[in-house]
């Protein structure tokens, strides 16, 4: 017969009994679809790990550096007793030298001779590298307050003794500290405030400083003479004073600039650190992502394989076995047909697992069913006692295959949908249309007339609009007025998306 659009059209068999099918098959299981992740190994359902556990990126790692680099990195607390232990050293090697210029200042008459100012200085500088050397050791829990203390000790050498010592290279490594380990208002401030501290009180009090120690220190050591006059402390030198602010600015600003670029160096590796972590959570993310789609791929396609040919199949061998008496000759074709069908499923069944087996290197490839005529897959509803009237089967599809595989998989749906659920339904109607830009099928059945399987899981409904979802097109199934069932795809496709594919 001929449709209103001129387009062929065959009505198929004639009614019969629909039986059940199959629902669709279980879910592949989870055992090998789990990948390698990065940071932690994947367990197995039997607790076994599928690969070795990935590198964990660390700090260290991005940082790289010497092996002292590396070693410090892992134990902090060598560099804190290195540097404590050096400004102790630094502190006793500088007390001989402070001995000596005490010496030479008296001799200078800068001092009275009845005071024993080398004592008072030599003790004072000694205590205070002592001092400073021991709050190193606790920069690093907490600088700030470090920082604090050593202004307060040197405030109170100075004080005590005229003398500054080794705390102001003391203040400049916890300086050091604070830039590292605080952000740069927190850094400046206590530049700022440790600088005016020292720069004033040092100003007011220091008598013996580097240039003093320079000039004074071989003054005791040659011919010895009378001094012209005895003062009671060396007289003030805004020069040398001068020399030893700047001495102190200098030490400051390199402990500052020092810890400022740790800290970039820092948080530079932090942030290279944090970006392959999310970089790896969003590899993680697209192959979970890429699995679960695959696992829906499968899922649609073993229930195509199972549902659509064991439902012909059951409904072709209950056929045959009624036929069998009084028409052996169709109760052999049925049986013909079952066999043909049941090596169409095989061929697809083997389609369906072998892309499970897809290696690494092989080209990606889904399953495409056997049967891509659309009048095979309509007439073998009708061998089943399906009565169908079809129009637009020689319609020829577009190129792409992913458009020819969602209208023989949502085809072959919609008629095993009426096979099971709408037994002795008195007509079912096919119609394929193409568009210049969609391709669109209908299938319309007027209603059983007998119990069907039961209202079903909805699996086969899902998986079409799945199907069609993917394309772009979308799927309307549900009753029609006056009794039956209508299912209608629309699936969108353009040449140039044909050709690419």
């Amino acid at each position: 017969m001929t449709s209103a659009d001129g387009t062929s059209s065959r009505a198929v068999g004639p009614p019969a009994a629909r039986e059940p099918a199959c629902a669709a098959g279980p879910r592949p299981g989870p055992g090998w679809e789990h990948g390698r992740v990065p940071t932690r190994r994947v367990l197995l359902r039997n607790g076994a790990t599928d690969a070795p556990p990935e590198t964990v990126l660390t700090e260290a790692q991005v940082s790289g550096g010497s092996p002292v680099a590396r070693l410090v990195h892992a134990h902090p607390w060598v560099m804190d007793v290195t540097v404590a232990g050096t400004m102790l050293l630094v502190g006793l090697v500088g007390s001989m030298f402070a001995w000596e210029t005490a010496g030479g200042a008296q001799a200078l008459g800068l001092y009275p001779p009845d005071v024993d100012v080398a004592s008072r200085i030599n003790v004072t500088w000694l205590v205070g590298a002592a001092v400073g050397a021991a709050l190193l050791l606790l920069r690093r829990a907490a600088p700030l307050a470090v920082t604090a203390a050593l202004t307060v000790v040197a405030v109170l050498s100075l004080l005590a003794a005229g003398v500054l010592g080794v705390l102001g290279a003391c203040a400049a490594c916890a300086l050091y500290s604070v830039a590292k380990a605080h952000g740069t208002r927190t850094t400046w401030i206590a530049f700022g405030v440790v600088l005016t501290t020292l720069t004033l009180t040092l100003w007011r009090w220091q008598d013996i400083g580097l240039i003093e120690m320079i000039v004074w220190s071989g003054a005791g050591t040659g011919p010895v003479r009378e001094p012209t006059r005895i003062l009671p402390e060396p007289l003030f030198s805004p020069g040398r004073r001068m020399g030893s602010v700047l001495l102190l600015l200098a030490l400051l600003l390199l402990g500052l600039a020092v810890g400022s670029a740790a800290r970039a160096r820092r948080l530079h590796a932090l942030d290279l650190v944090e970006r392959y972590r999310a970089l790896a959570r969003e590899r993680d993310q697209s192959a979970a992502l890429a699995r679960a789609a695959e696992r829906a791929h499968i899922a649609r396609e073993m229930h195509d394989v199972v549902a659509h040919n064991l439902s012909v199949m059951v409904a072709l061998a209950d056929g045959a076995d009624a036929a069998f008496e009084r028409a052996p000759d169709r109760s052999r074709d049925a049986v013909r047909q079952v066999a043909s069908t049941g090596r169409s499923a095989l061929a697809d069944m083997q389609r369906v697992l072998g892309a499970l087996g897809t290696g690494a290197g092989d080209d990606d490839h889904r399953a495409v069913p056997t049967e891509v005529d659309l009048g095979t897959v309509v007439e073998r509803f009708g061998t089943a006692g399906m009565p169908v009237t079809a129009t637009g089967l020689d319609t020829a599809l577009p190129d792409d295959t992913a458009v020819r595989l969602a209208v023989t998989r949502i085809l072959g749906e919609a008629l095993t949908n009426v096979l099971r659920h709408a037994p002795g339904a008195s007509s079912v109607e096919v119609a394929v249309r193409r568009t210049p830009r969609t391709v669109e099928v209908d299938v319309v059945d007027s209603g059983g007339t007998r119990t069907g399987d039961g209202p079903g899981t909805g699996r086969g409904i899902v998986g079409m609009r799945e199907r069609a979802a993917l394309l772009g097109g979308h799927v309307e199934a549900g009753p029609r007025e006056g009794g039956g069932w209508r299912v209608r795809a629309v699936l969108p496709w353009s040449q140039e998306e044909g050709e690419g594919r």
